[in-house]
């Protein structure tokens, strides 16, 4: 047996329907190589980062390439992550490559980078041309580069046929090298070396520094700062610090450096904020926990059971409960959220109780960061004191390598942002949970106040478990809803820019109370389309065909699908008439008019233009709750269950284009 050839087959990130299968190399050892990343050669030159998924001694009908290399000692994926994959790819109809690709972060899917030289002792038989010499001669004095580099050098977008005529000359070799994308962060620290340990030591530096004043200006400083002869000689402080506190200047650093009286080093820290735990658990009311003991109940004989609670009943507070549980008990819990701008607010809330447990993960943190909680979510088991224990995340969230989840929690389980539509693998974050949750054996909660008709449906099966909950916390009355009619105040000429005559009045009231205010549109931009006049010409997506959306902070038409943007345009591409004019009205225009209108209030716009940096959502609904906002305007990203304590009025505005929009599921929304 062990004269026999190791296969193991290979999950790429390709979107074809099959794992490939390649041999190991008799000096590569196959214990634990399951979950690892290698590198495997793809077609003629492409280098690929994959998982290895099966160990094998079955050779395929056509001769197999050795893999690469290893790029890891112990699996980068837990053992359940392979069948959910192969779940979801089958259901999804997409390949396990798509559903690897969409799961591992960035930065753990190294790329591979062709690298071009020179060829050692070549000897010129043919005439460079001037371009050929150009590179030939940057190929000298840089040893190598980059195809983008040479790119970059000829001008030119492919510089493909100057390095094949290279090539075929002899004159230069090409090799890909396989890049990798994440490095730990790191700070630079400062401390004063170990040979100096007694005043006697100092007094000979002092000395040695006396013709260069500011280096011995340092040197004493940082005996000062670090309280060096009361603390042991280890300790250190960051360079930026020193650089902004003694009011120094690199160069100064560098000569104190180069004396040898200090070590400069770098030190690799954590890329995520943490907060402490800081208050108790709140005791839940009488309702909360009958629906708490129901939710144990139910438990018992089904894996998933709905909450259906009305807005503001206390549901989260069972869902602190029901963690506290799973913590205690050693298992990891997963909170889905439908939206990344819901994480900060309820992040805050489960920190304070929770500390260094809970931890977030979504799209907007960057590579490294994403690689950062992927690490600490792998590493669950091996640690006494884990964190991130607690996960709270939108959809990507599910693909984190858990060991021993026993909780799953699905808030707003009605809300269509689970369902991911581009690119592939089009997955319902929902469904695939339940999934998950039933591989290892642990239960899913579904929260909601307006339960999506599946989910409501399942339970009328008897599939799932059903929990009722119609006592508001406190008792709150619930908030009058009034329809108001803006046809007829239309006619009437009663309305105030966008807004009907009752609306404006309880927005003047709740201001005049200082209470605030929360608009809502679901169209985001600042006009849903721009029309001629003369002729009625509407500028379309050259992919799309649909009407492009007017956005006045960047002044130009966007489509929503697809992304396409071109310029404003003067005049009518048709009739060429002039007398082109923005209609209808999206979150910019009606943050333009409440601005007119109110010109001494605070306004914010919700919406993904407004959210596009990782802190964005965070920052305008941090201001919102503290107050120094009074009136937040937004899409469907302020509908997905935020807390608010000092809201008085609520604004849809054009309620009735809701029933209107092109999805089957318009009506139930």
């Amino acid at each position: 047996m062990n004269n026999q050839t190791t296969y193991i087959d290979v999950v790429l990130p390709v979107p074809i329907e099959q794992s490939f299968t390649y041999h190991l190399p008799d000096h590569i050892d196959k214990e634990g190589l399951i979950g690892c990343r290698v590198i495997v050669q793809f077609g003629n030159r492409k280098l690929y980062t994959g998982l290895v998924k099966i160990i094998h001694y079955n050779q395929p009908a056509y001769e197999t390439k050795p893999i690469e290399l290893v790029l890891d000692n112990s699996p980068i994926i837990s053992p359940l992550l392979f069948p959910f994959w192969e779940w979801i790819a089958a259901y999804y109809m997409c390949s396990e490559g798509e559903v690897m690709k969409a799961a591992l972060p960035t930065g753990l899917k190294l790329e591979s980078q062709t690298n071009v030289s020179l060829t050692k002792d070549w000897v010129e038989d043919e005439k460079l041309t001037p371009t050929e010499e150009s590179v030939f001669q940057f190929l000298y004095t840089q040893e190598s580069a980059s195809i983008q580099q040479i790119n970059k050098l000829t001008k030119r977008s492919n510089a493909y046929p100057v390095i094949k005529s290279l090539l075929q000359k002899g004159a230069i070799q090409v090799e890909e090298r396989v890049k990798e994308k994440t490095r730990p962060k790191t700070i630079t620290h400062i401390k004063i070396v170990d040979r100096l340990k007694t005043e006697a030591e100092m007094e000979v530096a002092f000395a040695e520094l006396g013709r260069a004043k500011k280096q011995l200006e340092l040197l004493m400083w940082l005996i000062n700062d670090l309280n060096f002869f009361a603390t042991t000689n280890t300790k250190s402080i960051a360079k930026k610090e020193v650089l902004l506190k003694s009011k120094t200047s690199e160069s100064v650093l560098k000569g104190l450096s180069e004396r040898g009286y200090i070590e400069i080093f770098d030190i690799e820290v954590d890329r995520l904020k943490e907060k402490l735990q800081t208050k108790n658990i709140s005791e839940l009311n009488i309702h909360q926990n009958k629906a708490l003991n129901q939710i144990h109940k139910s438990f018992i004989d089904k894996n998933v059971t709905l909450l259906h609670g009305v807005t503001a009943s206390g549901k989260t507070e069972i869902y602190i409960k029901l963690i506290e549980e799973q913590l205690k008990a050693g298992k990891q819990v997963l909170y889905l959220l439908p939206e990344i701008a819901l994480t900060s607010q309820i992040i805050d809330r489960l920190t304070a109780v929770f500390g260094k447990k809970a931890g977030i993960y979504h799209s907007k943190f960057n590579d490294p960061e994403r690689v950062e909680i992927w690490n600490k979510v792998l590493d669950f088991e091996t640690t006494d004191n884990p964190k991130y224990q607690l996960i709270l995340g939108a959809r990507s969230s599910l693909f984190l390598p858990y060991k021993n989840l026993g909780l799953v929690i699905v808030d707003e389980e009605h809300e269509t942002s689970y369902k991911q539509f581009d690119p592939s693998p089009r997955y319902n974050a929902r469904d695939a949970a339940v999934v998950l949750a039933n591989l290892h054996k642990a239960k899913v909660l579904m929260g909601t106040a307006t339960p999506s008709f599946e989910s409501f449906f399942n339970t009328k099966l008897g599939k799932y478990g059903y929990v009722k909950l119609d006592q508001r916390h406190h008792d709150i009355a619930l908030p009058e809803i009034v329809i108001t009619d803006l046809s007829l105040a239309y006619k009437r000429k009663q309305m105030k820019s966008y807004f009907t005559p009752e609306l404006f009045a309880e927005m003047e009231n709740a201001l005049a109370n200082k209470e605030q205010i929360i608009l809502f549109q679901n169209r985001r931009g600042f006009s849903p389309f721009i029309q001629c006049k003369s002729c009625g010409w509407i500028p379309k997506c050259k992919n799309c065909d649909v009407s492009l959306t007017y956005h006045k902070y960047y002044n130009n038409l966007q489509c929503h699908y697809c992304g396409y943007s071109q310029n404003l345009p003067s005049e009518c591409d048709n009739c060429h008439s002039t007398n082109v004019q923005t209609k209808g009205f999206g979150t910019q225009k009606i943050e333009d008019e409440l601005k007119i209108l109110f010109p001494e209030v605070k306004i914010a716009r919700l919406d993904v233009d407004a959210t596009r940096s990782k802190t964005g959502y965070e920052n305008i609904i941090e201001k919102f709750t503290s107050g120094k906002t009074q009136i937040l305007v937004g899409t469907q990203m302020i509908t997905k269950g935020l807390d608010f304590d000092n809201v008085n009025v609520v604004g849809i505005l054009n309620a009735d284009n809701l029933l209107n929009f092109p999805d089957f599921r318009s009506f139930e929304r």
